[in-house]
């Protein structure tokens, strides 16, 4: 069952109302919590925590609501681009929990910046209700016969180039072979600039990430960069090779090893020598060939199916996974030397739901590239994206990653017969998602009754996040509540007490 939520800036006409000096109303807040039926109410607050602990308590008695708050700091009550990051935090924060809400943004209180977010956030990535209140008027919903277009609002990353700064030192100039990676997000930059530093090592590197997140571009790229790029990059699909198979086409096999062996068969470990041999999807790699790849990876030599003689093989390894290969350790289905003997460099690929920055850069270049290929198509037409669409794709999770987006579009370009491709192509084009939480069936679908404490599944869940992103954060609450979605480090502080996470 969905809440009503009231998500709202405390503006001074509020302070004021509590202080018992307005003398024309309750002012705005108190006012649409009154008027309208609200489950819960989510304060952002710049102002003193006394003034704003003496409001939300004030406000408690009026209306029998105990509202959030979600302390905000601002270098300035119109700095657009704080307003707006403060306001997604707090958003994401609340999309992430297991509750499904009915937003109701109320533009009335605070500055005409933070009202100008509301309605941006309102009309593209936050679908909600805009209401504005006064005492003359009561509440009213604010109706807008128009589209936003999510790609105008201006964003910008949180987290300074420290870290890429210091993981670049020492390279060479940027390597051409990454810039056909899109991105322009703080969490892709690291993440390439951690790449360019692997590329030119000759160590293992393990690639993990979901399912289209672009994990053989990348390995492509570091091979292009690295020393070995004049030698060749051989591609393995761990998955797509028959279990019979797997030894055979891995290190080769002499004729007449097995039936159907009728000629000599070099295996792509000794095709890759002096090249990289990259391996995706790894973990599809039954036990026993794992045992014989990593003696081969050991020794540096393969012995072909039906030879006794190995062969010397020099060649760099890259592996890829959309699984949790270290849960695949503990599950028996992965062999923990082979894992460790890969894992030397890890790059983790963030998921495209990760990556808000990039969405619409991908968009721009998908669509693009589908116009250029079907350009000299019997009755085509060249294809734009409405806003109404482009907010659509913008609100949607993306479980498939970049492959499912360029699928999407794709199909959307032949669902539209015209010039313009719309929400209705869009819907039909996106498939259904169930969003779910890792662990969903353990969390969500207990047996009522039972002695089930709700309280304490919730308080489970915050400190086992809190837990580890404090530890990841190496202590630093500035950035280890940015990993959770708080607002700030006091924030984050206020839920490690509540949940008794100890610092």
């Amino acid at each position: 069952m969905k809440r009503n939520a009231l998500i709202s800036w405390i503006g001074l006409a509020d302070l004021r109302a509590a202080r018992g000096e307005l003398r024309d109303g309750i002012g705005p807040i108190a006012n649409a919590a009154l008027a309208r039926k609200f489950d819960e109410i989510h304060l952002l607050s710049d102002h003193p925590s006394s003034d704003t602990k003496a409001f939300v308590k004030w406000l408690s008695q009026q209306t029998g609501i105990d509202a959030e708050i979600w302390p905000v700091s601002l270098s300035g009550p119109t700095r657009f681009s704080e307003i707006y990051e403060a306001a997604v935090s707090v958003l994401r924060s609340l999309e992430s929990e297991s509750v499904v809400r009915n937003r109701t943004f109320h533009v009335s209180p605070g500055t005409p910046a933070m009202a100008a977010v509301w309605v941006l956030l309102a009309k593209t990535s936050f679908p909600a209700e805009l209401i504005e209140s006064s005492a003359e008027e009561g509440v009213r919903t604010i109706s807008l016969p128009f589209e936003i277009a999510v790609d105008y609002i201006p964003r910008r990353d949180i987290e300074g180039d420290d870290e890429i700064l210091r993981l670049t030192q020492g390279l060479p100039p940027e390597a051409p072979e990454f810039s056909v990676i899109i991105h322009r997000c703080q969490a892709m930059k690291t993440v390439i600039a951690q790449a360019r530093r692997v590329a030119i090592e000759n160590v293992p590197l393990l690639i993990q990430g979901e399912s289209g997140t672009g994990k053989e571009l990348f390995a492509r790229a570091i091979h292009a960069s690295s020393p070995r790029s004049r030698g060749p990059f051989i591609e393995v699909n761990c998955g797509a090779i028959p279990t019979e198979l797997v030894e055979s086409e891995l290190f080769g096999h002499k004729k007449g090893a097995f039936t159907g062996a009728t000629e000599n068969k070099v295996g792509y470990l000794e095709s890759a020598n002096s090249g990289t041999l990259f391996l995706d999807e790894i973990g599809e790699l039954p036990l026993t060939a794992q045992v014989k790849l990593l003696r081969a990876l050991q020794e540096r030599q393969v012995t072909r199916v039906g030879e006794t003689k190995p062969k010397e093989v020099d060649f760099r390894v890259i592996a890829a996974t959309n699984r949790i290969l270290l849960d695949e350790v503990t599950e028996d289905r992965f062999r923990e030397d082979l894992f460790h003997r890969l894992a030397v460099g890890v790059l983790n690929l963030p998921p495209l739901r990760e990556r808000p920055n990039d969405l619409n850069l991908l968009i721009d270049h998908f669509l693009d590239r589908i116009n250029a290929d079907r350009k000299s198509a019997a009755g085509w037409q060249h294809k734009n994206l409405s806003p109404g669409a482009r907010n659509l794709l913008n609100q949607h999770p993306w479980p498939g990653n970049i492959r499912e987006l360029a699928n999407t579009l794709c199909r959307a370009a032949i669902w539209s017969g015209g010039n313009t491709i719309g929400v209705d192509q869009i819907r039909q084009a996106l498939f259904p998602v169930k969003r779910t939480l890792p662990g969903y069936d353990a969390i969500l679908n207990r047996s009522l009754g039972n002695d089930l404490d709700i309280q304490e599944i919730l308080a489970a869940v915050a400190r086992h996040y809190l837990a580890r992103a404090y530890e990841e954060a190496e202590g630093n609450k500035s950035a280890a509540c940015k990993l959770v979605g708080l607002p700030n480090y006091q924030t984050f502080t206020n839920w490690m007490k509540k949940y008794g996470v100890k610092s």
